[in-house]
């Protein structure tokens, strides 16, 4: 008799549902494909291009393309990751710093990291953005004066409507927000589960907004000469002026204990006399300086940063005078210029620079820009009372006030990711305040101050054994110190033992208008 009993078929197994893919995902599995960067460099120094969305909010739109570079230093069982470096700019080009760094970096970071480098999207050779400016174009900041504001207007829409036509839709996603996720795009390709950072001047604020971004891939980041997120753009433009006056102050009384090496005044009041006094002189008849014609506004735009640098600037305002004094005499007050960087491709063009600049620091926080002219009249004026020596410059019209709206709105900085924060006291670029501004955005960092600091650049740069040797640690092991720390430089004396300007990392000397 057959089995009333049903039979008991058995089921193959189900496999696991697959994840769908991102829509990132192509641009996550790209296999690079290295290449000696250049024939006169060693083999070990390789050069990639990778594909990034222009919008990422449309990633199966255009696409740009980001050139990358890496030195694998790395030993094998001290290997700890990629170390992420960026010059600073906006439209600093970083290609090649594994070079340059690998010449300065202690042996033990060597060991444990392969250095990466690239260009950010629209810099140098990353899908460049160019908009045909021409050196006029370049010549910013200007000092406000009623009867050359017109010209200033003009100037200022004349730079944003070449960008607009030249490069049209692309121009409004050369973003700080856009270059952070190309950067994640390569702490993915590079199979890295975090990102090591050092980031310089504005690759501070690049470097904060990866992390606000992608808290989670953060890995070791140190922020050098830091950018105040709260004061992005334009603010921190307008900063310059606000810093310049203390360190006017302070080179003021240092020369006037000096009166007998530069003979510009016994005290500090005096000495500011003599400066104001060779202002108006050179408003009257242009003194020459290297060979062109400097009025007074030029001397002052040009000067600015330098007062940070005690020995340097009284050393050129003497220079200043004695071509004053003396018909015929021709003053040379050039501001030191880095020690050559290798490079291993044509430099960027005038144009690049300007154009990427102007891309990010418009394109980041549209709303940080009035579109009413007459405002940046009314904020010169205020300010050329406030902040004599430059606030006229730094509050006068910029192209941003005619930039297409932001795609995105300002990206705010809060967050308690850990980072470590340098910061020199007198510093040109980014002033102490910022580097302040920035550590009470990032609630999880620590700041180490470099009192006496002088120039735009801390680590490797700065001359602060101290602040090196508590970053290298802090790389090495990724513990940041137990609290915010300040280290001390030497007091700058006469002479020519000023703090190392010419060895900056900022690519981009000749254009002091850069973070």
């Amino acid at each position: 008799m057959a089995s009333l009993a049903p039979g008991i078929a058995t089921a193959a197994p189900t496999a696991a549902p697959q994840p769908k893919p991102g829509p990132l995902a192509s641009y996550e599995k790209q296999k690079p494909t290295w290449k000696r960067c250049a024939p006169d460099l060693p083999a070990a120094f390789q050069c990639a291009m990778l594909k990034v969305p222009m919008d990422y909010k449309r990633p199966a739109g255009k696409k740009l393309e980001i050139a990358v570079s890496r030195w694998k230093t790395s030993v094998k069982g001290k290997r700890q990751g990629v170390l992420l470096f960026n010059p600073g700019g906006p439209g600093g080009a970083g290609l090649d710093m594994p070079v340059f760094m690998k010449e300065l970096m202690p042996k033990q970071l060597l060991d444990g990291y392969d250095l990466i480098g690239f260009d950010p999207r629209g810099v140098a050779a990353s899908s460049p953005v160019a908009c045909g400016l021409n050196e006029s174009d370049a010549q910013w900041p200007r000092p406000y004066k009623a009867k050359t504001f017109a010209k200033d207007v003009a100037w200022a829409k004349g730079v944003a409507d070449k960008c607009r036509k030249k490069q049209g839709e692309k121009l409004r996603y050369i973003t700080t927000r856009n270059t952070a996720r190309d950067m994640d795009i390569l702490r993915i390709v590079l199979g890295e589960k975090k990102l090591n950072y050092v980031g310089y001047s504005y690759g501070t604020h690049l470097g904060a907004v990866y992390s606000q971004l992608f808290p989670a891939k953060t890995g070791r980041f140190v922020l050098d000469s830091a950018v105040d997120p709260k004061l992005t753009w334009r603010g921190m433009i307008q900063i310059w002026a606000e810093g310049t006056e203390p360190a006017f102050k302070r080179w003021a009384a240092w020369t006037a204990a000096r009166d007998a090496r530069y003979g510009l005044g016994s005290t500090e009041a005096q000495v500011t006399k003599a400066w104001w006094d060779l202002i108006a002189q050179a408003d009257r008849k242009p003194i020459i300086v290297d060979g062109e014609p400097y009025n007074g506004d030029d001397i002052r735009n040009d000067l600015r940063a330098t007062f940070f640098d005690v020995t340097a600037a009284a050393d050129r305002v003497v220079e200043l005078k004695k071509a004053a004094a003396t018909p015929g005499r021709r003053a040379s007050v050039t501001i030191p210029r880095q020690q050559e960087r290798p490079s291993f491709r044509p430099m960027q063009t005038l144009d690049n620079v300007e154009a990427s600049f102007w891309s990010v620091v418009c394109a980041d926080n549209s709303a940080a820009w009035s579109r009413d002219t007459e405002q940046y009249r009314k904020d010169a004026v205020r300010d050329k009372a406030r902040y004599p020596l430059y606030g006229d410059f730094t509050s006068n019209i910029k192209p941003c006030a005619f930039w297409d709206k932001s795609v995105e709105p300002a990206i705010t900085i809060n967050n308690r990711v850990p980072s470590l924060i340098l910061q020199n006291e007198w510093d040109p670029a980014t002033p102490y305040a910022a580097g302040v501004g920035m550590r009470k955005a990032l609630k999880g960092s620590k700041l180490v101050s470099v009192k006496n600091g002088q120039g735009h650049g801390v680590y490797l740069f700065g001359g602060s054994t101290c602040a090196d040797k508590l970053t290298t640690n802090y790389l090495l092991t990724g513990k940041l110190p137990a609290k915010d720390t300040t280290c001390t430089a030497p007091v700058p004396r006469s002479g020519k033992e000023s703090a190392p300007a010419d060895r900056l990392p900022n690519p981009l000397p000749q254009l002091p208008h850069r973070f």
